[in-house]
């Protein structure tokens, strides 16, 4: 993130913010089966809700790049 080219400042953040977003993915299908190893302070429904943004995020993302021509794949 530390990059002078914008290019890889703008990956970097999309790899981040994808990773983030598959983790809160796989701790809500935990949290819906009762499998999390601890118990959250927020409801499912706050979490979901933070997921369907982030998931949002990224298309926006995806979107940027493609119209900047920054291959992400």
């Amino acid at each position: 993130m530390l990059s002078n080219d914008y290019k890889e400042r703008f990956k970097a953040e999309y790899y981040q913010d994808r990773n983030r977003t598959e983790g809160l993915e796989r701790m809500l299908e935990a949290y819906k089966v009762g499998t999390l190893s601890f118990t959250p302070k927020c409801s499912y429904e706050l979490l979901y809700e933070q997921l369907i943004y982030m998931r949002a995020k990224l298309k926006v993302l995806e979107e940027r790049a493609f119209v900047k021509n920054i291959p992400l794949f």
